[in-house]
């Protein structure tokens, strides 16, 4: 009786333990996940590898899950490009970028995940407003630099100058130049450090014009172009 009671005993002492050594590998992650860097994306999946548990992006792009110190996401939606994002155990909070896909059906498939909160600018619109190239498409080290590569790869876009200059987008400050806001690993910067930046080191360049660079505000009047660096997009 004494030696049933016994294992009984440690059999239940093992169960607590496991479940106390599951619980203090849970911790909680947030992030949140938008296309063109700055664009929300709603009903996005993303899934833990270490339990198969899915969730899904809110109206804001916003997510909250549970995960092992250090796991694995496999983030989906129809029409971008799925990414696999790696997360260490001092990390709390991530941010994911997603790539439009090529082509018109992708783009009806996208649409559906695009929350856009600015203005009068409608989801179709604004992809069909976004023109992108990278490096699963394009080889940019054919190009002398990336301004070359701009250039090259997406018509009505000329540089002047030094400058990236969208042709049909309208501007508020015309003394001011025509020349598109730049933004580098989602930090604005200006057409010099584009001119430095490597083709080698080129992940995706997204041009924005018409009513879709007005998520940046007035600062986008002459367009967007969108760097997303190789080291960015890891």
């Amino acid at each position: 009786m004494n030696i049933k009671f016994s294992f009984k005993s440690i059999a239940i002492f093992v169960l607590i333990c496991s479940s106390f050594s599951v619980s203090a590998q849970d911790k909680t992650l947030v992030g949140k996940i938008t296309t063109f860097d700055s664009i929300p994306l709603i009903g996005v999946n993303i899934e833990v590898k270490s339990t198969g548990r899915t969730v899904q992006t809110d109206t804001l792009g916003r997510f909250q899950l549970f995960c092992n110190p250090e796991d694995k996401l496999k983030i989906e939606a129809d029409g971008f490009f799925s990414k696999k994002v790696k997360i260490e155990e001092n990390i709390r909070m991530i941010l994911v970028n997603l790539n439009l896909k090529k082509g018109e059906n992708n783009i009806k498939q996208a649409e559906r995940y695009v929350n856009v909160g600015y203005g009068h600018v409608s989801s179709k619109d604004l992809l069909y407003a976004v023109s992108s190239a990278n490096q699963n498409d394009i080889d940019f080290t054919k190009y002398d630099s990336v301004l070359d590569a701009i250039q090259g790869q997406f018509p009505g876009v000329t540089v002047e100058n030094g400058a990236v200059v969208i042709r049909g987008t309208s501007t508020f400050y015309g003394s001011q130049g025509n020349a598109a806001l730049v933004v580098i690993d989602g930090a604005i910067t200006n057409s010099r450090d584009l001119a430095n930046m490597s083709p080698h080191d080129v992940g995706s360049i997204d041009v924005m014009k018409d009513g879709s660079s007005s998520v940046y505000g007035s600062r986008g009047a002459n367009g967007v172009v969108i760097i997303t660096s190789k080291k960015g997009r890891n």
